[in-house]
């Protein structure tokens, strides 16, 4: 595509905890590089998914969702992230569930910076009926908050192209930003640690994934090895006997499903080692949360 005609630009995805916006990152580029699970929040830090075509070039900025109920510093952590995001791209991309919106929804929109062109992705549209589906769409029209209001499911894919083609023209006119056979800006070692969380969140009931965290403490390629030692950090002493489990069945499932999955997303053999270390309070210590890479 000539240089003069190829746009490419960055586009938040926003919207409140668990509407699908990690899913709907992984489907437009078509890969797995954002955790998913059905648990709220599971997103924490800002990751970028790259779509190259022979047109354009999409570089969507998954952030966490935008948190109203819990303030202690992980969670303003998380919501400064997303500010800080709406700072720096072209487009917002605004995703809500179908049937649902609400004041949080309102209250997100409003972070977004004036004169941004915001997309409204109505996501979850097979979990709708169609008759109450359209006039849900249907409310949007007279509001005019929206450049476009595009119908999607990020589970099943419908729609996606739709929603690429409003996106595409709100890109400026530029070279792409990153190579073409790019799917993310981040390292493996913070894509371990990210499916090692996401098990937490798949495996384990409502309250220790929500006080875990995951680093990578060596990371190594020893032949066609990847050798990676991990720690979970949990914030309660009594979480770490949770997530252990009886004779270590817990953490065997966990540790077991991390390297399934990391052998897939590295095409290659992969040596796992998890151990779990208790420090109390690190979601609420800014100092803490600094030495755990939530900048």
């Amino acid at each position: 595509m000539a240089a003069e005609t190829h746009r490419c630009g960055l586009i938040a995805v926003i919207g409140r905890p668990n509407v699908g916006k990690s899913t709907l990152t992984n489907t437009l580029i078509g890969d797995r590089i954002s955790i998913t699970s059905s648990k709220p929040q599971t997103t924490r830090h800002q990751i970028k998914g790259i779509l190259s075509t022979p047109e354009a070039q999409f570089i969507f900025v998954d952030t966490p969702g935008f948190q109203l109920q819990h303030q202690d510093a992980l969670n303003r952590v998380m919501n400064r992230s997303i500010k800080h995001a709406l700072r720096e791209v072209d487009v917002a991309l605004l995703v809500v569930e179908a049937g649902r919106y609400e004041s949080e929804d309102r209250k997100i929109l409003s972070q977004v910076p004036k004169g941004m062109p915001v997309v409204l992705a109505v996501n979850k549209i097979d979990c709708l009926p169609q008759e109450r589906l359209l006039p849900f769409l249907q409310g949007f029209n007279s509001a005019n908050e929206f450049t476009h209001v595009v119908p999607v499911s990020a589970e099943y894919g419908r729609n996606t192209e739709r929603l690429l083609a409003a996106l595409q023209p709100m890109l400026p006119v530029q070279p792409s930003l990153y190579d073409e056979d790019s799917l993310t800006d981040r390292s493996e070692r913070f894509l371990a640690a990210e499916r090692i969380r996401e098990k937490l969140f798949r495996q384990l009931g409502d309250e220790v994934p929500y006080g875990a965290s995951v680093t990578i403490d060596k990371f190594e390629q020893v032949g066609d090895v990847r050798r990676i030692f991990a720690s979970i950090i949990v914030n309660k002493a009594g979480h770490k006997p949770m997530l252990i489990g009886a004779g270590g069945r817990k953490m065997k499932a966990v540790s077991s499903a991390a390297r399934l999955d990391l052998e897939k997303l590295f095409a290659g053999k992969v040596y796992l080692e998890v151990w779990v270390k208790v420090r109390p309070g690190w979601t609420d210590n800014a100092a803490m949360l600094t030495g755990l890479g939530y900048d």
